[in-house]
């Protein structure tokens, strides 16, 4: 007999209102979470703004540490730059003057030879005597003048009594004048042979550094050869070819006029060390038109001959020096949209920011026309974290002086400067 089991009741199914009940539940729940989390973030923001603000108060309250120097009176010079080579201030090539072998070479490469010294020579025995040779015919040629010169006596007194004609008295005569001229030829000969025997020792023309060797002891030389026998080159003095641009050339010119010995310093090839110094001698006669320059000789002593031949230098040439003006090192010049300009220390160790209108920069020194007076301190490190009426602290150069009264004698003189300032000496200036 089969039991049956009772029917499972039917699940019932949730209604839609409880389902969107839910809903609301869960989307309630995330917004609360989303404005949990914006209110967090909206708090640590304020927090970082505050603690930004308040650090940004603690800078601007605090002093900025900078560098400093005082503006001073001085004296700055114009020069006017170009690019130079160095040159003999003469080039001799030797050569000789007449034909042989060498026999002595008296010279050292490289060796610095003086006027009149003797460099090369040549075989002198054909020359010497050929000298004998127009001595020999002198001596002939004077022995015939001299009976000449009996036989025209003779014949003057022949003559006076009327023993003989007028005509040989006066081909007689004739004789004697042709036996002159023959000793003056002889003369002559032996003053060529002479100088052909000068010529065998070939001697310096001037002082000055002696090339390479160009020949050697046993080689036959002749006059007509184009190589020389050495070269000799004036080093001292010496001179230095350098080109200015053009329209730089008027001052040039007029100070030339003038008679003014303009100086010339030759400067390495950085442009950094200063080589030798010298004076202008001339100026080219004419315009480069492919550069637009011109060209500039000056001549240098060369007494330590740091100058040497083709080498290349930097030239500046002192055309005029701007006495008594403000200068200020290059390091505090900065520059913005409205020009350059400078920070200025006041007393109270607040900074000032002061357009300035500059002038000739040389060096480390910058002339300021206006802006700036002569006594004021300028920034010379730090800039970029300045603003107008920030607070800084002096830790380099010179800063502001406080007012004072004088010292009285015997008291010490740097008493009331600022710490870990410098102050200039009175009256100390850079050229």
């Amino acid at each position: 007999m089969e039991t049956r089991r009772p029917p499972l009741p039917a699940l019932r199914q949730p209604t839609p209102r409880r389902r969107s009940r839910k809903g609301y539940l869960w989307l309630l729940f995330f917004v609360a979470l989303g404005y949990g989390i914006f209110r967090y973030y909206q708090a640590g923001q304020q927090q970082r703004q505050a603690a930004e603000a308040a650090q940004a108060q603690r800078l601007a309250h605090r002093a900025v540490s900078v560098a400093a120097a005082q503006a001073r009176r001085g004296n700055v010079p114009i020069y006017l730059r170009g690019l130079g080579t160095v040159g003999a201030f003469n080039t001799v090539n030797m050569k000789t003057r007449v034909d042989g072998p060498i026999v002595a070479v008296n010279y050292r490469e490289g060796q610095f030879v003086n006027k009149g010294q003797v460099l090369v020579e040549i075989d002198p025995r054909p020359f010497q005597v050929t000298l004998e040779q127009a001595q020999g015919q002198l001596a002939r040629d004077q022995a015939q003048l001299n009976d000449a010169k009996v036989n025209l006596a003779r014949y003057q007194k022949l003559w006076e009594e009327q023993v003989i004609a007028r005509q040989q008295l006066d081909t007689q005569a004739a004789s004697v004048g042709q036996f002159e001229g023959t000793i003056q030829a002889d003369q002559a000969a032996i003053d060529n042979a002479k100088l052909n025997l000068s010529f065998t020792k070939v001697t310096a023309p001037l002082s000055g550094r002696i090339g390479l060797r160009l020949v050697d002891i046993g080689n036959i030389v002749h006059a007509s050869d184009a190589n020389p026998l050495a070269i000799i080159a004036q080093m001292q003095p010496i001179a230095v070819l350098f080109t200015i641009p053009a329209d730089n050339l008027p001052p040039v010119l007029a100070k030339l006029r003038a008679g003014v010995k303009l100086p010339v310093y030759a400067y390495d090839r950085a442009d950094r060390n200063q080589i030798a110094s010298g004076t202008l001698l001339t100026v080219d006669n004419q315009i480069d038109p492919n550069t637009g320059t011109s060209r500039l000789k000056a001549i240098f002593s060369n007494q330590d001959n740091a100058l040497f031949p083709n080498q290349f230098v930097n030239c500046r040439l002192l055309l005029d020096t701007r006495r008594g003006v403000v200068l200020i090192p290059v390091a505090a010049v900065q520059r913005g949209p409205q020009g350059a300009y400078v920070y200025v220390v006041n007393p109270d160790q607040t900074v000032s920011m002061r357009q300035i209108t500059l002038g000739t920069a040389e060096g480390n020194d910058q002339e300021v026309t206006s802006g700036v007076a002569a006594g004021n301190t300028v920034v010379t490190d730090g800039q970029d974290k300045l603003l107008e009426g920030a607070k800084v602290q002096v830790s380099g150069g010179a800063g502001p002086r406080p007012a004072r009264t004088p010292n009285p004698a015997g008291a010490n003189p740097a008493a009331g400067a600022l710490k870990g300032s410098r102050q200039r000496p009175a009256g100390k200036q850079t050229p």
